[in-house]
């Protein structure tokens, strides 16, 4: 059976209610879907799974968590990522998602292929928010179907 991880980092429960939805869009026949706070996960949850979902709100001045999330991304810094197919996730409340942007140049300067655009959502996913994660998680599943 596949294996996908989805690894996340919330504040305040947004990014929890994303990273959620996107287990349940992977969640296909043939896929077991891990889902872990980044609190519980160890960079083998990244490294022996087929695909990963990683999901961090922005903090600060536009920046990924520092206190766990930052540390557990650069614990991957100098591992192969190029075969797990990934996709990065997040919510904000202000700014215009330069974390985001500076997360996925740092993700694919590590070699990591991203099948999908980051997905952002200002404050708490409503229904279409929602949808989209479920949408991200079901094309995180194809990608290793």
């Amino acid at each position: 059976m596949k294996k996908i991880s989805v690894i996340y980092w919330s504040g305040t429960g947004n990014t929890e209610e994303m990273a959620k939805a996107i287990a349940a869009g992977a969640g296909v026949d043939g896929v077991s879907v891990n889902l872990l706070s980044v609190d519980k996960a160890s960079k083998d949850d990244v490294l022996k799974s087929d695909a990963v979902a990683l999901g961090c709100s922005a903090m600060g001045n536009e920046v990924l968590e520092e206190g766990e999330f930052d540390p557990f991304i650069t614990s991957l810094e100098g591992e192969n990522l190029s075969g797990i197919p990934l996709v990065l996730f997040g919510s904000f409340d202000w700014g215009d998602g330069q974390w985001m942007r500076d997360w996925v140049e740092r993700m694919e300067g590590q070699g990591a292929k991203l099948v999908d655009e980051a997905l952002t959502i200002q404050n708490a996913p409503d229904d279409e928010g929602l949808a989209s994660c479920k949408k991200l998680g079901a094309k995180l599943a194809s990608a290793i179907a």
